[in-house]
């Protein structure tokens, strides 16, 4: 009775380890190709990356290619090493370009940024037409750096235009924004400074973030609006501040198209609108340079980089993130 209870017995055991055996044996073989969720992934991601294969990493590794030759798109592109690199040192146009693009970039930015978190601050609080104001101040921002606002910019500070016929009625001669080289470039700062509408709706979302209870706090010790300002409210945006800081300066070095509009892609009166990319522009597009303009690109990737990793490295000492000390 003992052997025939053992020979029922085994079968079973065996079922058991062979079932065992397939089940491990299966993920085994799952694991070996994509299952359909994988492959509709990469059915979904392929426009992506294909337009990023062809479309941006394809003409980058084309013009650091290019960077190192003299082509001018009629003749085969001839190796020339770092000839391109060094003629833009003694290039006193490209110089004059990088001049002007630095104190567009350290004035409009800063101007824009401190714009857009006074309107933030105040459109915070509850207030009557709230949705109303919030959409007129962002309205600017919807319409970019297009060609009609820079035509508008143009035709209303032109000389013995709308702007200018104003300030002369008041005794306030300027002899004209867009031909005068002391105003120029001004025009454009205060174009870029207008279109503060996207850091302010990223303001906004910061400052409803900051806890009620801080100003609560201070107010019970008496702090005055600057002290609650300088204590609460920047620390606890200053995430958002650098975001915003980034995110603008990186735009302001690729400002290109109110200078081409309003100075006629001449970056004229005198080269006080020679914007860096207009004078990229003018090289690669009207003199047909485009190994000198390829060299510009990477010159221009090279230093927004560094300024970007300069900034980086400043905010460790200003930047608080709750859970890290800020550090």
């Amino acid at each position: 009775m003992v052997s025939t209870a053992l020979s029922h017995d085994s079968p079973p055991s065996a079922g058991r380890g062979a079932a065992e055996r397939t089940r491990s044996a299966a993920p085994r073989r799952r694991r070996g190709r994509p299952d359909r969720e994988g492959l509709a992934g990469y059915a979904f991601l392929s426009p992506w990356i294909l337009g990023f294969l062809l479309l941006t990493m394809g003409p980058m590794l084309a013009s650091l290619y290019l960077s190192f030759t003299d082509y001018n798109l009629f003749t085969a592109p001839e190796w020339v090493g770092l000839d391109n690199y060094r003629a833009l040192f003694r290039d006193d146009q490209w110089l004059q370009s990088v001049r002007v693009t630095l104190v567009y970039v350290t004035v409009s930015v800063p101007l824009k940024l401190a714009g857009a978190l006074a309107v933030a601050m105040l459109l915070v609080r509850p207030r009557r037409g709230q949705g109303f104001y919030r959409s007129a101040f962002y309205a600017p921002s919807l319409l970019g750096a297009s060609v009609s606002v820079a035509l508008v910019w143009r035709a209303l500070f032109s000389d013995d235009a709308v702007v200018d016929r104003a300030l002369s009625s008041v005794g306030i001669d300027t002899g004209g924004w867009v031909g005068n080289p002391d105003y120029a470039l001004g025009l454009l700062i205060l174009l870029a400074v207008w279109q503060f509408g996207a850091p302010m709706v990223i303001f906004l979302a910061g400052l409803k973030q900051v806890p009620r209870e801080l100003y609560e706090a201070a107010d019970v010790d008496g702090a005055g609006r600057l002290r609650k300002f300088g204590s609460i409210t920047l620390p606890m945006i200053s995430p958002v501040l650098f975001f915003n800081l980034l995110l603008e300066t990186v735009n302001a070095f690729q400002v290109f198209t109110s200078s081409f509009v309003v100075s006629n892609g001449t970056g004229g009166p005198a080269g006080s609108t020679l914007f860096y990319t207009l004078y990229l522009y003018q090289q690669g597009f009207t003199q047909f340079r485009m190994g000198y303009a390829s060299a510009m690109a990477w010159m221009l990737v090279l230093g927004a980089g560094l300024v970007a990793v300069l900034l980086f490295r400043l905010s460790r000492a200003w930047v608080y993130y709750s859970g890290d000390d800020g550090r």
